[in-house]
């Protein structure tokens, strides 16, 4: 069993490659990005670095009340070796006070949606969210690691880089190893290491919301030790992360260990897994009672049908879905993350061609808190 003290986190901007080929992605506090382009004063920006300096001082007291309180040995892991199987539970995911949510028009799954950027700034209290840049919205806790996984193996990571490097070529898109945003920038690391982002087989940015408290992640281990490492803390977030971010936050994770040997080789389980043995969220919000769904199609803006395009039929659920909340006095930026952080996107019909339906889930228990 460990614990791991972590920061909220602004983007994935590069990668820490420890022992074993470890990725393990930067970490920092997301208060001062861009915050003055969103109107906050010097002396606002002064108080924020003052309040994280005195949460780090709180880290190490934290840390031992939390140890005492589950009786958690400091020892590592050990006895992992490739071919076997890890099992990490996760039993306590504890939130700070502060929490934010940043929109851009030019990032996330519908770009070009928004006109100006948006930082949302939450306060994090009795297990709900609150906002002074979007009132009347409270959103309910359901903490949990968007990042988590084991090292990939050298052989991975040259396979990984080979198949992504094929991908850019053909004209997609992927976020390959860049000297110039590493981090740290010592090399090899600068050249050679992956980010967090995409997920892969080892793990990385899964933003899974259902891995609370209680959940269960299964990860193939490649190298020896496993070398686990986790980030990316959120409050809150809807199925699909819209805008980018989530609620992001600082918290602290208390998990704990099993190795199961041999099992990835012995049931060919190549891709992580995961289950709960609950609810993953309180009844009510893991399955809402009330809500208002829009639909979404693969039909351009053009008119122009596409066949099964999943991706485009997403994209037209939330666009409606923000159509939905502007008619109820929302901006369209208010909207884009009140998607993000809320709103879940589920595959309605994916057999019907030409027109697969993706349909986007509003729980109308946000604006109305008892």
């Amino acid at each position: 069993m460990t614990m791991t003290e972590l920061a909220p986190e602004v983007e994935h901007t590069g990668h820490q490659r420890l022992p074993g080929h470890q990725l393990k992605v930067r970490q920092s506090t997301p208060i001062l990005c861009r915050a003055t382009s969103l109107g906050r004063s010097r002396g606002e920006l002064a108080r924020a670095r003052q309040q994280r300096g005195d949460r780090r001082h709180r880290i190490g007291a934290k840390q031992r009340q939390f140890e005492r309180a589950l009786d958690i040995p400091r020892k590592g892991m050990g006895g992992q070796q490739p071919g076997d199987l890890l099992e990490i539970e996760y039993l306590d995911i504890i939130p700070e006070s502060y929490g934010w949510t940043r929109a851009r028009p030019d990032a996330g799954f519908v770009r070009g949606v928004i006109d100006t950027p948006i930082l949302v700034n939450w306060e994090l209290k009795d297990g709900w969210a609150t906002a002074p840049e979007i009132p009347g919205v409270y959103i309910p806790a359901g903490p949990f690691m968007g990042t988590a996984g084991l090292a990939p193996s050298h052989s991975q990571v040259r396979e990984w880089t080979r198949r992504e490097t094929d991908l850019v070529e053909r004209g997609g898109a992927a976020q390959l190893p860049d000297p110039q945003d590493a981090v740290p920038s010592s090399e090899p690391i600068a050249s050679e290491g992956l980010r967090t982002a995409p997920p892969r087989e080892n793990g990385g940015n899964f933003d899974i919301k259902q891995l609370t408290k209680g959940s269960k992640l299964l990860v193939p281990v490649t190298v020896r030790g496993g070398l686990y490492s986790a980030g990316d803390a959120h409050f809150a977030q809807g199925d699909a992360e819209c805008c980018l971010t989530a609620i992001e936050m600082g918290a602290t994770v208390a998990v704990r260990f099993q190795v199961l040997k041999g099992e990835a080789e012995r049931h060919n389980i190549s891709f992580p897994r995961f289950t709960h043995p609950g609810m993953f969220a309180a009844g009510e919000w893991a399955a809402p009672k009330n809500f208002i769904a829009t639909m979404g199609m693969p039909i351009t803006e053009e008119g122009t049908q596409e066949n099964g395009d999943l991706n485009l039929a997403a994209r037209n659920a939330l666009i409606q879905m923000i159509d939905l909340l502007r008619d109820r006095g929302f901006t369209k930026e208010q909207a884009y993350v009140i998607c993000s952080v809320a709103v879940d996107l589920k595959i309605s019909n994916a057999v019907d061609m030409p027109n697969v339906t993706v349909s986007a889930f509003l729980p109308e228990a946000i604006f109305q808190r008892d």
